[in-house]
């Protein structure tokens, strides 16, 4: 089976890169650095056009994602706005205080984006139980889960990442981020049985721009999506 590729992305530029390298699904994201926040309506629009499917991130903040009333209502319209840009499905996640999936709160965030895509984010990886929450995800009615299995980095999830992968039974799809490349995404995928990568594909960039670096209006060391690495990663892939 193909194995596809996601590559998120938090700007005109990323979304750019991200086609021309050959990205088969975009994850359309703000503040990459901080894991992806929701993304400008302006930037929804834009992705829209694109010509693969986009998922975009609904997230209001960093931080956990325990989420009071009020961020609950920015994600609810966050999604009717992602629906009326025409892009093809959103990015979700919600947690309890002890890292258990947020059911209640997911429900209705997968009720609100009907008849789009859902992938469920990496709030899973915080989970206490990856069993329980593989089951609730299909409950709830994703499409996938987006995970390292519960480490920080997928090469340190492998054994996680084939354990769930073999008890979803394809019922739900199992899609491997953080920390893949194109030099290991062929030895996850055989170590893994995963039929998904999800990946940055950045390069690092340094401003040498002091007056931007000292009124903060830039970091010095700032990283962006590649055409060169997306290729690079289906070239990977492709030879599977």
């Amino acid at each position: 089976m193909p194995v596809r590729l996601e590559v998120c992305v938090d700007s005109a530029e990323g979304l750019e890169a991200a086609v021309a390298g050959g990205a088969q699904r975009i994850e359309l994201c703000s503040a990459l650095d901080v894991g992806g926040l929701t993304p400008s309506k302006g930037l929804m629009a834009l992705a829209a056009k694109m010509p693969v499917p986009v998922y975009v991130m609904i997230r209001p903040r960093a931080g956990d994602f325990i989420f009071d009333a009020a961020s609950r209502d920015v994600m609810l319209a966050d999604i009717d706005a992602a629906r009326e840009s025409g892009l093809a499905g959103v990015v979700l996640g919600a947690s309890l205080g002890d890292g258990r999936l947020d059911v209640d709160l997911l429900a209705l965030l997968v009720k609100q984006s009907r008849g789009m895509g859902r992938t469920l984010h990496r709030a899973f990886d915080l989970v206490p139980d990856a069993d329980e929450a593989l089951e609730q995800a299909i409950s709830l009615g994703f499409e996938r889960i987006l995970t390292s299995g519960l480490a920080v980095r997928a090469p340190d999830g492998m054994a996680l990442l084939r354990h769930l992968a073999d008890r979803s039974a394809g019922r739900i799809a199992i899609m491997a981020g953080s920390g893949i490349t194109p030099a290991n995404a062929a030895h996850i995928i055989a170590g893994t049985g995963v039929a998904e990568i999800h990946a940055s594909c950045r390069l690092p960039v340094t401003f040498v721009d002091e007056a931007l670096v000292g009124f903060g209006f830039a970091a010095r060391q700032q990283y962006r999506t590649s055409s060169v690495v997306v290729a690079e990663m289906r070239e990977a892939l492709s030879a599977l």
